[in-house]
């Protein structure tokens, strides 16, 4: 079949949307893939690479950048998503007079956005007045885009339309499963962005070995914790988009998240960390939420609190390692 040019839109063109662009071009669809700077689109337009944000990649020939909304999704049969939270509104705003009202929509963003606490999915969902999927997991952008092994999940509530999808994204080296629980999935790959600082700021201290293994599963907990009382189904969160990317977050440089972390550890100052690079590490804003949030639904998250203090209040990372030990004792289940 010969799909029409625009027939798939990303909206995102940093690492994430650049390589699911390429993903989903070798597959034989036009894509187009609008951006924000003006010198990412020419890029990829005239040399076929995205050199700010996924260098050393060539891209399939059939991937058109475009920094203009309505030429970006006017003929769109599916859109997927890839604006970092804190700018989804402005972005999608800009993009509804001109969606189709029978397009489907795929949100591959993570985190949690400030003020309103609002998932990804249900930002889009809002403002467009439809039901949006999520597509999540462990999935550095560098790897997929390499066509190394990979596999992710995709939620929607709607079966039919989620094995569509599933089929649009799967190839031989990503693999795809679906999923019902939509909440579930996004908390899952929201969250382990704030776990993945406090990760990066053990690595950064030369805590070891340990301590990142008591992180991991003590933040999964909280991770957990929170997407219950939000109505995600707990095992949502021993699958690929809980503990898979927890895991994979939590253990690489690659991750940015983790190198926040690692360098607050080294004694770094977040303003300086985050004007040092262009790529954007959604665990800090998502803080912010995930910290307000709990303390709305009166969920401890302990670990979440201390990243939320580091960050915000300038606590010193040490302080926030002694107070987590020295909570008051207590089981590790609520049971026993």
């Amino acid at each position: 079949m010969d799909y029409p040019k625009g027939y798939i839109s990303v909206i995102g063109a940093g690492s994430w949307g650049t390589t699911l662009a390429a993903l989903l071009a070798d597959k034989g669809y036009d894509v187009t893939l609008w951006g924000y700077e003006k010198e990412v689109v020419s890029c990829i337009n005239n040399i076929g690479k995205n050199d700010m944000y996924l260098p050393d990649i060539i891209l399939p020939h059939n991937i058109y950048a475009t920094t203009d909304y309505k030429e970006a999704v006017k003929d769109a049969r599916y859109i997927v998503s890839v604006v970092p939270t804190q700018h989804i509104r402005p972005v999608f705003t800009a993009l509804k007079p001109y969606i189709k009202a029978d397009a489907l929509v795929v949100s591959c963003s993570k985190g949690i956005e400030n003020n309103t606490y609002c998932l990804p999915s249900k930002i889009i969902g809002e403002i467009l007045s439809r039901p949006v999927a999520v597509l999540s997991g462990p999935s550095f952008s560098n790897e997929v885009a390499l066509k190394l092994p990979t596999a992710v999940t995709l939620a929607f509530e709607d079966r039919k339309n989620a094995l569509l999808l599933q089929e649009l994204f799967n190839t031989d080296y990503f693999r795809v499963y679906t999923h019902s629980d939509v909440i579930g999935v996004e908390i899952g790959g929201a969250v382990k962005n704030v776990i993945a600082i406090a990760s990066g700021i053990c690595e950064g201290l030369g805590l070891g070995n340990n301590a990142r293994a008591a992180l991991l599963t003590r933040g999964l907990a909280e991770i957990t914790r929170l997407g219950v009382a939000m109505g995600a189904q707990e095992n949502t969160f021993s699958g690929l988009s809980g503990l898979g990317d927890l895991m994979l977050t939590c253990s690489a440089m690659m991750s940015r998240n983790f190198s926040v972390g690692y360098k607050l550890g080294r004694g770094e100052k977040l303003d300086a960390i985050i004007a040092s690079t262009r790529s954007i590490a959604e665990g800090v804003a998502t803080t912010l939420s995930v910290y307000e949030l709990s303390s709305r639904l009166s969920i401890e998250m302990p670990i979440t609190e201390q990243i939320y203090l580091t960050l915000y209040k300038n606590k010193p990372p040490f302080e926030a390692v002694r107070d987590l030990m020295n909570r008051s004792l207590k089981p590790e289940f609520d049971a026993y």
